[in-house]
């Protein structure tokens, strides 16, 4: 997700393989498959190009990683409070003011 978040345009599998390969060994037909999950799963939109598969991020990090905090935390289910309390001591202090801030401008 970080290579296509970095990209501003699409990608083909062959882009992210290669992007990927600088940092790690992958076999092609792994990001293929990824890439294939990330799609049926909604996480990635995908367009065929000719015979090419081009894919982009269906959302952007921000709004993915709120998503997956929000379901977090209603999996904390009557603990949610407890959860919050203890990321709230766990921020560091310009964190925890940021947050004071914005949650003032949002409430």
């Amino acid at each position: 997700m970080r290579v296509l978040w970095n990209s501003r345009e699409p990608m083909s599998v062959r882009a992210v393989h290669d992007a990927l390969a600088s940092e790690r060994s992958l076999a092609y037909t792994t990001v293929m498959t990824v890439l294939d999950r990330l799609a049926k799963k909604g996480r990635v939109d995908r367009e065929q190009d000719g015979r090419v598969w081009m894919y982009r991020p269906a959302t952007t990090q921000a709004d993915l990683i709120v998503a997956e905090m929000l379901d977090l935390l209603e999996e904390a289910g009557e603990e949610q409070n407890v959860v919050l309390g203890q990321l709230a001591s766990a921020l560091n202090a310009a964190q925890r003011e940021h947050l004071g801030r914005v949650l003032k401008a949002h409430a």
